[in-house]
């Protein structure tokens, strides 16, 4: 038995769905923008391994439903003859909108984070904060900050983070997804392939939730805030980048093309696209920046340093 994860083929049914398992372990591992910067804001939000884990977990069940939806669907739409299916999948705007109703989730949780509310808004309080109050009399950020981040955002981001079409989804449903027997099993390869994205999820969940515990030198409460201020600000920027990011794919689909290969034989890694940079700056980038920020404010409250 031949196992090829970069260029896979159909080779039976059960063999088939071990490779779609496999695949979604690849793709849980690989740096990629409809998985990592979601799992990583939640879990950080969830402060702790265990909920951290149940967070990353939960957006993968999402994911896992919609994979399997839509493996169903794309075999009905296939057998009952629209082929072209794929050049819809695979086409700029749809990558585009794809991206802008991730984005835009992404930034109604992270506002509810900061401020209690899941609708988005200007933050008027905020803004009339900073312009017209004295400075020894406005609203600290902690007085901002006031929730966690919820389980069934997570959910519902997973929901759409599915419908994201790269190498792994291409493969699932255009080369698997076909040739299974008939209609009561087509569901499978993208039911196997969201397990084995959950299988990772769940793992790096636990990793980034327990992370956060490790800050040294602050009381709970201080990492409550220092996760809550992290997740959101992820959530929130993260979720701009998305949203200018789609638009961009949209009007310029060009975009969509650029690449930067590399040697390695994995997806997500051996075509560095627009995909791979925005996850680099969600997670990398707004993420060390957010904790670098979050951290001066908890080290510069009494009531959030250790003794």
């Amino acid at each position: 038995m031949d196992i090829n994860l970069f260029n896979p083929v159909f080779e039976g049914l059960g063999v088939s769905l071990l490779i779609s398992y496999l695949l979604g372990i690849v793709h849980g591992i690989t740096p990629d923008e409809h998985t990592w910067p979601i799992t990583f804001s939640y879990a950080i939000g969830s402060y702790g391994a265990t909920k951290g884990a149940e967070r990353g977990a939960i957006f993968s069940l999402g994911f896992t439903i919609q994979r399997a939806l839509m493996s169903e669907v794309i075999f009905l739409l296939i057998m009952f003859g629209f082929p072209q299916i794929k050049s819809v999948f695979s086409s700029a705007i749809f990558f585009g909108a794809v991206y802008i109703l991730v984005g835009f989730v992404m930034f109604i949780a992270g506002n509810y984070v900061i401020t209690g509310n899941y609708w988005p808004h200007l933050e008027i309080d905020r803004l009339i904060n900073r312009a017209f109050v004295p400075k020894s009399e406005r609203h600290k950020d902690i007085d901002f900050y006031s929730r966690d981040v919820s389980s069934k955002m997570a959910l519902v981001h997973g929901l759409i983070a599915g419908f994201g079409f790269g190498a792994f989804a291409m493969i699932i449903y255009f080369i698997f997804v076909p040739a299974m027997p008939n209609a009561y099993v087509a569901f499978l390869p993208g039911l196997l392939f969201g397990l084995g994205t959950m299988t990772m999820q769940f793992a790096f969940g636990a990793v980034f939730g327990t992370w956060i515990t490790k800050v040294k030198k602050v009381t709970k409460e201080g990492l409550q805030f220092l996760a809550r201020y992290m997740s959101s600000h992820v959530l929130v920027y993260g979720g701009l980048a998305f949203l200018v990011a789609g638009v961009l794919v949209i009007l310029f689909p060009q975009i969509n093309n650029f690449a930067i290969l590399t040697p390695l034989e994995v997806h997500n890694l051996h075509n560095l696209g627009i995909g791979f940079f925005i996850v680099i700056f969600v997670v990398v980038v707004i993420g060390i920046a957010s904790y670098e920020k979050g951290i001066k404010l908890v080290l510069n409250r009494k009531k959030f340093k250790s003794t």
